[in-house]
């Protein structure tokens, strides 16, 4: 009842105080330039009075950049935070958060001390009841106004240098939507149509896959926390060799609408969702933000795409040959990249070749391609949820490039990579803050695992747990129905003894007596005779 309840209350408040943290997007922190909340816990700022963290100053790399962005000063996401904040919450331990009030990932409990490593298993492989709970999870994250963050729909000049804050509350689960809308816009230069389209955060170059991990790791944290439930972990979509869209049915992601193939099936909950940030060219014509305000249903039509950009599915093949690859990026380290390990896994790379800038897309963008409807487009594609299966996988393989070739820290680069990619730079618009090189690290490291990259022995028990669990659901009433069944044996044992002690105890309905009543006339019984005549007569086949 609670849950409704504070939905309404966060809905009628309005837009209120970037995934910009409630406390952090008032006029009094924007105009202070700190972001250091107070833990709730002892009510000290980051916790500092319990040693969870304290407040400290930004620091930011001066390495150079890669020459794609030859601006400075014009985009609010330069040098992440400082345009809004230049003193933020640093965590001890195994603390993390705003406010240092969560704990890190991969550890658990009340003080952050429980190390426990997660399982991100197969969609296909969970039971039907953990298909139901990620659905109704999901579901949830999209109806819950998000209680910890805002998003921000204005430039910093746009709010007067923060005198004049412009935020708005979005669901939980549209705070990761906008998330990956804002680090992927185009740079807003002033003036309508007046936008450079050359810069991306989180694509097109080295940061792409550890902003991505970064992004699955606080989506997960974040549906944790929603529910309570610390054991979900996001499944994968393992989409090698697929010959479509294997999860859109309405037990999953959804099915087609049979009146528009471009809808989702009325019998899916997500034909009821609500896109938003997803008209990128709209926003650059008009030289402004995303409002945050919804632009109409999810659209998917998988398949239906131009064959020119995308021919098939990513086959496994092409994953190994991608695999194969030693070098994590090369070159200028953008979409240019030959033989790129991440350019190549993100799609601008030929997954037969290596050969940077491919005329077709591949792998990770191909998949994006083919769904041809909200996930096409990069800004608005966290819309379709089909995003997070799609990424859990990309994520699994680049974890799986991370163990076959074992890179040294130096393999990231600490410069000359586009901006936002470098290895000391903190990712845009995380707070709280982490930087791009910390995610270059194996995911067991970071508390979780992928089913199919267990041992031999371990994936054998995995594959049986699906059928076991639904055993163990089913086993109350299959013991009932034995029970019930046993019942029903001795009842129909006990009037069959009693009904032949009635008999025999009866003359009246002593067999002698009635056996010639109903008896019919004699036959010759179907022998073979030794005489000719005979054979041919009694030559019969009974069926």
């Amino acid at each position: 009842m609670w849950q409704p309840v504070l939905v309404y209350f966060l809905l009628c408040v309005g837009p209120s105080l970037q995934q910009f943290p409630r406390p952090c997007a008032t006029r009094e922190a924007l105009l202070a330039k700190e972001c250091c909340p107070a833990w709730e816990g002892d009510g000290s700022p980051c916790g500092a009075g319990s040693g969870r963290g304290s407040c400290e100053d930004v620091q930011v790399p001066e390495q150079p950049d890669g020459p794609q962005y030859p601006f400075a000063g014009l985009d609010d996401r330069e040098k992440w935070p400082l345009v809004f904040y230049n003193r933020t919450c640093r965590c001890a331990g195994n603390f993390m958060g705003f406010s240092c009030a969560d704990c890190a990932f991969g550890y658990f409990g009340v003080n952050c001390n429980e190390r426990r490593e997660s399982l991100r298993r197969n969609i296909f492989h969970l039971s039907r009841a953990e298909r139901l709970r990620l659905v109704s999870y999901l579901n949830l994250a999209k109806q819950t106004i998000s209680r910890d963050y805002v998003v921000a729909t204005g430039t910093y000049e746009e709010m007067e240098n923060g005198s004049n804050p412009i935020f708005a509350n979005v669901s939980s689960y549209d705070v990761f939507v906008w998330m990956h809308y804002y680090v992927s816009r185009n740079a807003l230069l002033g003036g309508p149509g007046n936008v450079w389209t050359d810069v991306d955060f989180a694509h097109w170059a080295p940061a792409f896959l550890p902003w991505h991990r970064l992004y699955l790791l606080h989506w997960e944290h974040e549906i944790r926390k929603l529910t309570g439930d610390n054991d979900f972990s996001i499944p994968y979509w393992d989409w090698r060799d697929a010959q479509g869209c294997d999860v859109c049915t309405d037990e999953l992601m959804g099915d087609r609408s049979p009146r528009d193939p471009s809808l989702l099936s009325p019998g899916s909950v997500f034909s009821s969702w609500t896109v938003l940030c997803s008209r990128a060219n709209d926003y650059s014509d008009r030289g402004v933000l995303c409002d945050a305000r919804g632009e109409g249903p999810l659209r998917r039509n998988p398949g239906n795409h131009n064959r020119n950009v995308v021919e098939r599915l990513p086959t496994s093949a092409e994953v190994e040959f991608t695999l194969s690859l030693p070098d994590y990026d090369t070159g200028a380290m953008d979409r240019g990249a030959n033989m790129s390990f991440r350019n190549t896994l993100e799609g601008f790379g030929d997954p037969r070749t290596g050969l940077g800038n491919s005329p077709r897309m591949g792998m990770h963008a191909a998949l994006h391609v083919f769904m041809n409807g909200s996930m096409s487009s990069v800004q608005g594609s966290a819309n379709d949820p089909i995003f997070l299966l799609h990424h859990a996988f990309v994520d699994s393989i680049y974890e799986q490039w991370l163990r076959r070739h074992r890179p040294s820290p130096a393999q990231y680069p600490d410069s000359d990579a586009p901006i936002g990619h470098n290895s000391e730079y903190h990712m845009v618009p995380f707070l709280p803050l982490h930087r791009n090189r910390e995610f270059f690290i194996s995911s067991k490291e970071l508390g979780y695992e992928y089913s199919y990259l267990l041992d031999a022995n371990q994936r054998l028990a995995e594959s049986m747990r699906p059928y076991l669990q639904e055993l163990r659901d089913v086993w109350p009433w299959l013991l009932l129905a034995g029970l019930c069944g046993g019942m029903a044996a001795v009842t129909l044992a006990a009037a069959v003894l009693s009904a032949r002690r009635r008999c025999r105890a009866s003359p009246w309905l002593r067999v002698t007596k009635w056996k010639h009543l109903f008896a019919l006339p004699e036959r010759q019984p179907l022998i073979c005779s030794d005489s000719e005549e005979t054979k041919q007569r009694n030559y019969q086949t009974t069926l």
